[in-house]
């Protein structure tokens, strides 16, 4: 019980003479900060510029890599001819304009590009038809060339 009625008038005592004291010790905020780090002042100093600097090299690498998923969402916007966004592009322009896709990013686009074309040719129609064997389609469409060819070596008016 004791401690509680200390701890309840000793802060009420301490805020009253603070404020009557005059305030002797608020004349040195950064070195009592420093002090308190158990550091000197130059060396206090020194620790707040690379804490500055390694912000700031946390801030470029985030604001590239937001460019560059907005310039992977305006390559499908493009690709998929979908109205552009504003958002994107002026965070493309706050990395410096000129955003390039990391390589796996590079690569997954590829191939998905390479799945679509392979998809959309003659032969990727007829490969996704049921019951239809393109190596027989194969086999048979060779021989036919291969039949045309003698028949036109045999032919005397060519």
């Amino acid at each position: 019980m004791a401690f509680m009625v200390k701890t309840m008038v000793g802060g009420q005592l301490k805020n009253l003479t603070g404020s009557l004291g005059g305030g002797e010790d608020k004349g040195d905020g950064d070195k009592s900060a420093a002090e308190a780090q158990g550091m000197s002042r130059e060396e206090y100093e020194e620790y707040q510029k690379q804490l500055v600097e390694e912000k700031m090299e946390r801030d470029a690498q985030f604001t590239q890599r937001k460019a560059e998923r907005a310039t992977l969402r305006s390559h499908f916007r493009d690709k998929y001819r979908l109205p552009k966004n504003e958002t994107d592009e002026s965070q493309i322009q706050m990395a410096g304009g000129d955003v390039e896709l990391p390589r796996e990013l590079a690569k997954m686009i590829e191939e998905d590009t390479e799945e679509e074309e392979e998809k959309a040719s003659v032969l990727g129609q007829l490969a996704s038809l049921p019951g239809l064997n393109l190596g027989s389609l194969k086999d048979k469409a060779q021989a036919t060339l291969g039949d045309l060819k003698q028949s036109a070596d045999k032919c005397h008016v060519m």
